[in-house]
């Protein structure tokens, strides 16, 4: 049995983005603001691994008056992804260096991006974030001052993984790195667990979560208590360079509660963001408001029309439909989905071959020279 508590933070009043706007002129909106937005999926749309897709660069600068770097936008768009544990300055410079185009942070909105909704309520708790990148770097440029990696937090009692000395990948961290930083993790119960963004190593983490979640935060103790569990996503599956897709952190989580739940004479209570969940969407579209200049939630300003292409139908376009007016779906044959036709189960408002069709075809529908 699940336990999906995202309406218990949904209620929590949305806090006000922190990255401001850089004065750019190509996030400056024209003078007659455009009634739609883009909201683009990355892996399996935009890149397959480091590559672009799909002639994804020239789509992009299509949405520009001029130029990626001078002229301001005809349409504005953000990058909605479950990835990627990193920051997401950086993960906007890397774009814009892949990309050839301008992006700003404000336009990246990743599975973990909501977890700074949570700082006020673990801003100086300690809490253990895992995942590829840089997890804990994340949590910490959120605000939240006791972030430690999971890699970090496992180096500090012997013996937690038993596989350890077979794994020669497997580093050693100063065991005094955390104590100044005033506070010892061997001694202090941590509040939350956070997966950034999928794990690397499944084993270890599996079992050092056990420990954590059964023990009220502390290893080796005995509680009833289960600290907090969040998801930066729940998705299956997802497109990287391989042929066939890769097992996401949706699987990750299946596999972490299906064992704590036949260790535990408790269910794993946790809550999961990310696509498909409807508030990521709205979110979204709070966002591209304020890169349309708008500021203000007015129904004289809401968009007519957002679109949301991706190509993962059980996450792009299942959490378009789910979110309703204004999203219109366009799903592309360049990731997860490879069909012919349209999704049986989560059928697209559109299919297309490429991001670049997807462009052009908005641009068509909706006038835009």
């Amino acid at each position: 049995m699940r336990f999906i508590t995202i309406s218990r933070v949904l209620q929590q009043h949305r806090n006000k983005i922190q990255i401001q706007l850089r004065c750019h002129r190509h996030l400056h909106s024209v003078p007659n603001r455009p009634s739609v937005g883009i909201a683009f999926d990355i892996d399996g749309v935009i890149l397959r691994g480091r590559s672009p897709i799909g002639d994804s660069p020239k789509a992009l600068r299509r949405l520009y008056d001029y130029d990626a770097d001078s002229g301001s936008l005809k349409i504005p768009y953000l990058f909605l992804t479950n990835g990627r544990g990193i920051p997401e300055s950086r993960r906007a410079s890397e774009l814009s260096q892949l990309l050839g185009v301008n992006i700003d942070p404000i336009q990246i909105v990743q599975g973990h991006s909501p977890f700074k909704n949570l700082l006020t309520r673990f801003e100086n708790e300690l809490i253990v974030a895992t995942g590829k990148g840089e997890p804990a770097v994340v949590m910490s440029e959120y605000g939240f001052k006791k972030a430690i990696s999971l890699d970090e937090y496992a180096s500090y009692f012997k013996n937690i993984d038993p596989l350890s000395p077979y794994k020669t990948w497997t580093t050693t961290q100063p065991c005094n790195e955390q104590k100044s930083s005033g506070f010892d993790v061997t001694s202090e119960r941590v509040k939350a667990a956070f997966v950034v963004s999928d794990p690397v190593d499944w084993s270890r983490d599996i079992q050092v979560l056990c420990d954590i979640l059964r023990s009220g935060g502390l290893p080796g103790e005995k509680s009833e208590h289960q600290p907090h569990m969040y998801f930066a996503a729940d998705d299956l599956e997802y497109q990287a360079v391989f042929p066939s897709e890769r097992l996401g952190m949706g699987a990750f989580r299946i596999a972490l509660e299906s064992i704590f739940n036949s260790i535990h004479h408790k269910p794993l209570k946790y809550t999961s963001f990310g696509k498909p969940n409807p508030f990521v969407f709205k979110n979204a579209e709070s966002i591209l408001m304020e890169l349309n200049g708008i500021y203000k939630d007015t129904k004289s300003h809401s968009f007519k029309t957002l679109y949301m292409i991706g190509d993962n139908p059980s996450v792009d376009i299942k959490g378009a439909r789910q979110a309703g007016h204004p999203w219109f779906s366009i799903l592309t044959r360049t990731g997860v989905f490879r069909g012919k036709e349209n999704h049986t189960y989560y059928p697209a408002d559109k299919v297309v071959d490429t991001v670049a069709d997807a462009v052009e075809f908005i641009l068509r529908r909706e006038a835009i020279a």
